[in-house]
C-alpha cells in the first residue's frame, strides 16, 4: 500500500529533503527545549518571523548586483536572516531593559514590525524581479522538496554543533535554567551562557525556514519540547526525546507528503491539493505532541484518569471492607444492605464485588450473603487502624475530636508504611482513638 520507509534513505531524490528535514527537526527540538523550559516560547515566534526582512534583502541584493551567481544565493540568504534575526533580538532585549517595555508587548512588536518590512519589500519584488520573487516564497512557507546534498551538510553540522555545546555546557545550562540567582553565585557566566543559547536559537531559525518556512517555524522549535516534556521530569531525557520526535516528525512529514497523495491517485480520487512537505512535518510533530499530552504514563490526560479512577474503585473498595468490620460483628451482609450503604448501580456493584473476590478479601454463598475472608479482616483492620490513628494525629496537632473524622475517611487511603511508621512513634503507638475506640494494633492488620 504505501513504499517502503528505507527508500526515502536510498532515493536519490528522497534521500536529501529526508535526512536534511530530520536533521534540521532534531536541531529546532534541541534548542526549543531550552526555550520552552525558560517560559520563553514566544520568542522563537518573534524571530523567526524577523528572518523574513534579511530573507527579502538578500534576494534583492543578489538580483541587483549578482543576477547570475545563483550558488551564492543560500549563503546570501542566510546571512541576511541571520543578521535581521540578530536585530529582533537586540530589539527585543532593548525595549525590555531600558524602555522596560512588557515581554509580550516587546515580542508582538518585533514580530509586526520586521515581517510588516519583510511583506513590504517582497510586494515590491513581485514586479520588478517575478523569478526572484518564488524565491522568497520558498522561506515563507518552505519547501524541504527542493534540497540538496549541500542541505544535509549544512543541518548536520548545526545539529553537532548544538550536541557538542549541551553536553560540555550541560550543568551550567541546567543551572541557568531553573536557577540564574544561584548560577551567579556560583560564579557560573549566566550573560555568555545567555548570550550562546540565543546564538544557537537564531541558528536553528535561520537553517530552519528553508524547511518548515518562517510562519511555520515556532511551532517546530516548541511541539517536540512540549511532548518530551510531558514524558519525562528529567532534563537529559527530555533533550533526547525532543531530538528523537523532532527527527521522527522530520521523516513522517516527508513520507506522508509524498506517500498519501499517491495512495489517493491508486484509490481514484481526483485530488485537487497536494500536501507539502513544511506543513506535515509540523503536523506530524503536532500530532506526536498530542498523543504525549494524552497518552503519557505520567502526565498524560488519560493516564491520570485512568489513575483517578482506580484511586476511586480503591476507596469504594476499601470502604465496603471497612463497612463489613464495622458494622456487621458476623462480617456478614446482603447486597440489599450494600446497596442501603453505598448509591452503585448493577454494573458497578458486580464489578467490585468481583474485584474484591479475585483478591480473596471477601466471599460469597449461595444465597448471595457477603462476608469477609481472613485477608479481608485484616486489610479492613488495617484501614481502621490508619483511620484511628490520623485522629489521633489531628487531635494531638490541637484539632477538636469533633472534627477529624472527615479528614481522616480521606487520608485512611494513601498513608503508606512509611508515614503508619512514623505517625505511630510521634504519638507512643497510642491503643485508643480521640473518641476513646480501640487503634487496632499493626500485628492483627493486612
Amino acid at each position: 500500500m504505501f513504499s517502503s520507509p528505507w527508500q526515502y534513505f536510498t532515493d536519490p531524490v528522497l534521500q536529501a529533503p529526508t535526512i536534511g528535514s530530520m536533521l534540521m527537526c532534531l536541531s529546532s527540538a534541541l534548542v526549543g527545549v531550552i526555550v520552552f523550559l525558560r517560559k520563553r516560547s514566544l520568542l522563537g515566534e518573534a524571530l523567526s518571523h524577523a528572518t523574513y526582512p534579511g530573507v527579502v534583502l538578500s534576494v534583492l541584493f543578489m538580483a541587483a548586483f549578482f543576477p547570475l551567481s545563483s550558488d551564492l544565493l543560500a549563503l546570501a540568504i542566510l546571512i541576511g536572516a541571520f543578521l535581521t534575526s540578530l536585530l529582533g533580538l537586540w530589539a527585543i532585549e532593548k525595549m525590555e531593559r531600558q524602555f522596560h517595555v512588557k515581554n509580550d508587548a516587546a515580542l508582538c512588536f518585533v514580530l509586526s514590525v520586521f515581517f510588516g518590512v519583510g511583506v513590504l519589500v517582497a510586494s515590491r519584488i513581485q514586479f520588478t524581479h517575478a523569478l526572484w520573487y518564488k524565491t522568497v516564497q520558498i522561506f515563507l512557507y518552505g519547501q524541504a522538496a527542493t534540497m540538496t546534498d549541500v542541505h544535509i551538510v549544512i543541518y548536520a553540522l548545526l545539529a553537532l554543533l548544538l550536541a557538542v555545546v549541551l553536553i560540555l555546557l550541560y550543568r551550567q545550562i541546567e543551572m541557568v535554567i531553573f536557577d540564574r540567582d544561584f548560577s551567579k553565585t556560583l560564579g557560573v557566566p549566566v550573560r555568555t551562557i545567555d548570550s550562546l543559547l540565543f546564538i544557537l536559537l537564531v541558528l536553528a531559525i535561520v537553517i530552519g525556514i528553508r524547511s518548515v518556512g518562517v510562519v511555520l517555524m515556532a511551532g517546530m522549535l516548541i511541539a517536540p519540547a512540549v511532548a518530551a516534556r510531558s514524558l519525562s521530569h528529567r532534563l537529559w531525557a527530555v533533550f533526547l526525546f525532543a531530538a528523537a520526535i523532532g527527527a521522527l516528525s522530520g521523516f513522517l512529514g516527508n513520507y506522508l507528503s509524498v506517500e498519501i497523495p499517491h495512495w489517493g491517485t491508486r484509490q481514484g480520487w481526483n485530488w485537487k491539493f497536494s500536501l507539502p512537505t513544511g506543513p506535515m512535518i509540523l503536523l506530524s510533530a503536532s500530532a506526536i505532541c498530542l498523543f504525549s499530552l494524552l497518552f503519557a504514563p505520567k502526565n498524560g490526560l488519560v493516564s491520570r484518569l485512568l489513575r483517578i479512577l482506580r484511586f476511586r474503585e480503591q476507596c469504594i473498595a476499601e470502604n465496603l471492607l471497612k463497612y463489613l468490620w464495622r458494622h456487621r460483628p458476623d462480617g456478614q451482609a446482603t447486597l440489599t444492605d450494600i446497596k442501603k450503604w453505598q448509591t452503585l448501580s448493577f454494573l458497578q456493584m458486580r464489578l467490585l464485588l468481583w474485584r474484591l473476590k479475585r483478591q480473596g478479601w471477601i466471599e460469597e454463598n449461595s444465597e448471595h450473603v457477603l462476608r469477609l475472608t481472613k485477608d479481608g479482616y485484616l486489610r479492613a483492620t488495617r484501614i481502621i487502624r490508619l483511620h484511628r490513628l490520623w485522629e489521633a494525629y489531628l487531635v494531638f496537632l490541637g484539632q477538636g475530636a469533633e472534627k477529624v473524622h472527615r479528614s481522616a475517611e480521606e487520608m485512611e487511603h494513601i498513608i503508606t508504611p512509611e508515614l503508619e511508621k512514623e505517625l505511630s512513634e510521634l504519638l507512643g503507638d497510642p491503643k485508643e482513638d480521640p473518641h476513646a475506640q480501640p487503634i487496632p494494633p499493626k500485628e492483627l492488620t493486612l
